[in-house]
């Protein structure tokens, strides 16, 4: 079995915790560990796999919390070069769309007229990427689509401008989400400012609401929980004339139940058990009302029954309740969810709650068919990388092989 290579984010907890002058039984306490634990943490013995103790450790020694985990990964296997390659471009670009949507005088198109249908089928493919978890696919596809879409700001009239601002809202908040899960959460959140700065000009409640939803995404790839709660809260209360309308709207109902999963990560994350258990059962009722065969492509969030399930499946783990999470939501049939991403997330999660739960074998078997679907994603995830560091530590040897295939692929040997 390769030896795992997890010393880099118990150095920088090490590195961390003597910057802010704490003693390794001040931060341990703190945590509500012991001293030995610790100990091994940063000695990378045992490695960290929980978001709510490395957010906790972030804050407690007022590091970034990205910075702790050691992001961005830059994989080599299955486009991880393509991914991170495409970046610059993306960058420029949409520092090109900021401008362009302050009104910033002397800009010009760099190129001649748009054609917006051509656009929107782009943007169509990198939706369908990103649920499809193809990361690098969708690093590729948006650096020209976004450039397209500043040279139609800066030259279409006015009905062609307001389509072009709402494909400029649906490419920046598909960038959020891939930049997220590459490991650039401040250029993510950047990308969700730009999202927001184009709805802002369109007069659309909903897209606003949605346009929240993918704030407190970057907000808690950043650890940042309470602001992620008052953000969520606020569209919350801008939303509910719409979703408790006689007749609300189903994509209403649909946004709230959303943003109600934001907040049950952040209480999660926070360790406020009950909070969250209150924000799963709300968004239940809502994904109830819409029905078993709703899921919310639209608004990109795939909000129904079956993501319910995997935030409570998430939720579980952080609140050290993994059976809870697991059988929080009833009669779910997550392979009829349209979107590889959020059945991997949940693979990935399920697996963690099987570790916790003392059943190795079977988390080592789920992890390995969710890297098979989608193995950019599986292998760039934090807590899929700190679980497979676990698993070799104590051994799995019936999946041993397949916990070795892990490894290689996650890059994580010396």
């Amino acid at each position: 079995m390769p030896r795992v290579d997890d010393e880099h984010i118990g150095t920088r907890v090490r590195i961390a915790r003597t910057a802010a002058g704490l003693t390794q039984r001040e931060l341990a306490d703190f945590l509500s560990r012991s001293e030995v634990w610790l100990a091994n943490v940063e000695s990378g013995r045992v490695p960290l796999d929980r978001y709510s103790v490395i957010t906790a450790i972030a804050e407690r020694c007022d590091v970034d919390v990205v910075w702790l985990l050691g992001q961005p990964y830059r994989l080599q296997r299955e486009g991880g070069s393509l991914a991170h390659s495409c970046i610059p471009a993306l960058r420029t670009a949409m520092r090109r769309t900021s401008l362009i949507l302050s009104g910033h005088p002397g800009l010009a198109p760099l190129s001649g007229p748009v054609d917006l249908t051509g656009v929107r089928k782009t943007l169509r493919k990198a939706n369908t990427a990103r649920q499809a978890a193809n990361l690098p696919e969708v690093a590729r596809l948006l650096p020209p689509v976004v450039e397209d879409l500043n040279t139609a700001l800066l030259s279409a009239g006015p009905e062609e401008r307001g389509k072009a601002l709402r494909l400029v809202v649906d490419a920046a908040r598909t960038a959020r989400t891939a930049l997220n899960l590459l490991g650039y959460p401040d250029f993510a959140w950047f990308a969700s400012e730009v999202a927001a700065g184009a709805a802002s000009r369109l007069d659309d409640p909903l897209l606003k609401a949605a346009v929240a939803w993918d704030r407190c995404g970057a907000l808690l790839h950043q650890a940042s929980m309470w602001e992620t709660v008052t953000v969520a809260e606020a569209a919350l209360r801008e939303l509910e004339p719409y979703a408790a309308a006689r007749r609300p709207e189903p994509a209403a109902l649909s946004l709230r139940g959303a943003l109600q999963l934001r907040c049950a990560i952040a209480f999660a994350r926070g360790l406020r058990k009950d909070d969250a258990w209150a924000r799963i059962d709300a968004a239940l009722e809502d994904a109830d009302r819409l029905g078993p065969d709703w899921n919310d492509l639209e608004s990109h969030t795939v909000f129904g029954r079956g993501n319910v399930l995997v935030h409570a499946t998430e939720a579980g783990v952080e609140v050290d309740q993994p059976d809870v999470g697991l059988t929080r939501v009833k009669e779910v049939d997550l392979k009829a969810v349209p979107s590889r991403e959020r059945r991997t997330h949940h693979a990935i999660d399920e697996a963690r709650a099987l570790h916790q739960l003392g059943r190795n074998p079977a988390a080592v078997v789920k992890l390995r068919e969710a890297a098979h679907g989608a193995p950019y994603y599986v292998c760039g995830h934090p807590m899929a990388r700190a679980l497979v560091s676990d698993l070799v530590r104590v051994g799995v040897p019936s999946q041993a092989a397949a916990l070795s295939g892990l490894v290689k692929n996650m890059e994580l040997v010396h």
